[in-house]
């Protein structure tokens, strides 16, 4: 099992951070402007869920031959300026406009927000720099007695460059979801990382706004049943077990070896054939349902999660370089009894049917939705959320000139519940790895730990019942034995 499956452990810190300077870096596009100036934002950019910063942080070793002579945060401020030319918008602020919808609008003394900060500890006094671990909350900079979830008349991207005795730094970013989604932001990153590697601007794909191509119809023309948004009143024992417990975040490595198993399993009826994330998500998902004993049994759940939209959508496609939202919501829907009692493959079909579901006229229908009903709100009752980030470039996108980062990723789930999130592994843990690639998988509060893909990753998820997780994990994982000669499945 060992080989399989490994909890992975991060130190509790309280990482002295020292600001230094806090700077607006403003686009020479912008000059001069005036608050008439504004940027339409579609519908799938002002979801609810869309409405959040979304934090990652980039560690560095110190490198004694650097490729860059000039200090680190010169570079990556006169990179930072060379971007903001095209791309502007993120100089902007968000208001909101008749029925709440937001937009981007210009100003004077707009600009994103730098920020310049050093650490009297080193790198290695932070433990294992392949895990997220929420102590590293300090490396991205926050407003004093900044509201949760505020993106109104916020600086769209906040970098805060901390510097540590050793000589190594860490890049805290914090994105806002509006402007764009995660493959945007890769985006957005290579392109800072490839000016600041090269000493001139360098955009490949050319970046594209084109928020108009994801307009409402007229009339609005609502062709499903959108459960993924709909409130649903919990009469289950879900709610009252994810609250009562303190969240407490969590991480599993996964093996590729694991995630295979698991698709095989699938698909062992010899009838279906699914993708590794159909497997895992299914298998989190039963898991997930397992440890928290949810009750009662003829309960209907929810499994919800993101569909890259881009390649379903022909009328017209879209431009290369788009870097808004192209998400949509896929739901995936089941009794409880059905998940317990049930088998794999029946789940595997469930989510692959959600995600296939997801065509150009059903993201349509999604941003008819929202014009219809604007969301003011997050649903999760009976809700598990999984969030990708496998595919995510970080790793690659994220070189400034001082090489790869040691770690590209999130920091901390525990403000968002029931929520799993599959990652790439660190660049450390893959040069270091004597089996075959893994996946890292953390949990916060609810009791998920899975992979999405076949490939390298790690994976965050939320956990209550972290006891009886931990002993699903290391008996049977989540109904599945991890004893190769054990001909027990499912």
């Amino acid at each position: 099992m060992a080989s399989w499956i490994q909890e992975l452990h991060f130190p509790h810190l309280d990482i002295p951070i020292t600001i230094e300077n806090i700077s607006p870096i403003l686009s020479p596009f912008l000059a001069p402007v005036t608050s008439h100036d504004s940027l339409y934002l579609s519908n799938l950019d002002d979801m609810i869920g869309a409405r959040v910063f979304t934090p990652t942080v980039y560690f560095y070793r110190s490198n004694e031959s650097d490729f860059h002579h000039e200090p680190i945060v010169k570079v990556l401020k006169d990179a930072l300026r060379s971007i903001l030319v095209p791309y502007y918008p993120f100089s902007g602020r968000l208001r909101e406009t008749k029925n709440g919808k937001l937009e981007v609008f210009f100003g004077p003394d707009q600009g994103v927000l730098l920020v310049e900060a050093h650490s009297d500890v080193a790198l290695a006094d932070l433990g294992d720099l392949t895990v997220s671990n929420p102590a590293w909350i300090k490396l991205i900079y926050r407003f004093p007695n900044e509201e949760q979830y505020k993106v109104i008349d916020m600086p769209l991207l906040i970098a805060q460059v901390t510097r540590f005795s050793c000589g190594g730094f860490s890049v805290g970013l914090r994105i806002c979801h509006c402007l764009c989604d995660g493959l945007g932001a890769m985006q957005l990153l290579s392109a800072w990382a490839a000016t600041a590697k090269t000493g001139s601007l360098v955009i490949n794909p050319k970046p594209c706004w084109d928020r108009e191509t994801f307009r409402a119809r007229d009339p609005p023309k609502v062709e499903f049943p959108h459960t993924e948004f709909k409130r649903i009143d919990d009469s289950s024992s879900l709610t009252k077990s994810l609250w009562e417990v303190k969240p407490v975040q969590k991480c599993y490595r996964i093996s590729q070896e694991f995630q295979i198993h698991v698709k095989n399993l699938a698909q062992s009826d010899g009838n279906f054939s699914c993708t590794s994330f159909d497997a895992m998500a299914a298998h989190v998902w039963r898991s997930w349902v397992k440890a928290l004993e949810v009750k009662p049994l003829d309960y209907e759940l929810r499994l919800t999660f993101s569909v890259n939209a881009r390649p379903k959508l022909k009328n017209p496609p879209l431009k290369d370089g788009f870097y808004g939202n192209a998400l949509c919501v896929a739901c995936a829907t089941s009794m409880v009894q059905r998940l317990v009692n049930g088998q794999l493959s029946e789940t595997a079909r469930l989510v692959q049917e959600a995600r296939l579901g997801v065509t150009e006229e059903y993201l349509r229908s999604t941003i008819d939705y929202v014009e219809v009903g604007r969301p003011k709100r997050l649903e999760f009752g009976g809700k598990l959320t999984i969030t990708q980030w496998t595919r995510f470039s970080m790793y690659e996108s994220a070189d400034f000139g001082w090489g790869r980062p040691i770690y590209a990723g999130p920091i901390d789930l525990t403000p968002t519940p029931q929520v799993c999130l599959f990652l790439p592994e660190g660049r450390e843990a893959e040069s270091n790895a004597t089996t075959t690639p893994t996946i890292a998988a953390t949990a916060t509060t609810t009791s998920t730990a899975a992979a999405a893909s076949t490939s390298s990753a790690v994976v965050a998820a939320s956990s209550v019942a972290i006891v009886t997780w931990k002993s699903i994990i290391e008996e049977c994982w989540g109904g599945i034995c991890v004893d190769k000669n054990c001909d027990r499945t499912l």
